[in-house]
């Protein structure tokens, strides 16, 4: 039997490990959650947003573009869907409306029962977006003030399942 040269066992092992296929890797599973942006006071109950929210709204957008996004949530105000739109028009989604009165841990257990994989924004309110974080780390979230439209939480889940939070402004 004749021996396989170096040359021929290198060759033959880098054949093998081209042929062999590398594990996927998983995208995490992530939440970003934003305040509406500034309002305007056209309507008291349900108002639009102002020229400064309307521009917030296109940063927010902006901040996720070339990134891959799987759903985008908004409450059933003009406000909260106005904020959202352009977001999930750039990235061809429709607004999915959740309801601003159910419980943070339900609508946090829905959303990461809903979406296991990829980026998922969700836009509420000064009361609601402060628990729903909460829900979803099981952390503690610092209240947002009535005046405070730049906040945005992310919360980033591990392999292993830990939460990851982490807050900046837009």
């Amino acid at each position: 039997m004749t021996p396989i040269k170096p040359v021929a066992l290198s060759l033959l092992l880098g054949a093998l490990a081209a042929c062999a296929t590398t594990a996927p890797v998983a995208m995490p599973q992530e939440f970003v959650l934003v305040r509406h942006a500034e309002k305007a006071s056209d309507d008291p109950r349900d108002p639009t947003l102002s020229d400064a929210g309307r521009a917030r709204a296109q940063r927010l957008a902006d901040s996720f573009a070339g990134r891959e996004l799987f759903a985008v949530y908004a409450t059933d105000y003009r406000r909260t869907r106005d904020t959202a739109g352009p977001t999930a028009r750039a990235h061809a989604l429709a607004v999915t409306v959740y309801d601003a009165k159910l419980p943070a841990a339900e609508f946090a257990a829905q959303l990461r029962g809903k979406h296991p994989l990829g980026t998922v924004l969700v836009v509420g309110h000064s009361n609601t977006v402060p628990a729903i974080a909460a829900a979803l780390c099981g952390c503690e979230v610092a209240p947002m003030a009535e005046d405070e439209f730049d906040r945005r939480i992310r919360i980033v889940f591990d392999g292993q399942g830990q939460a990851h939070l982490s807050q900046t402004r837009y």
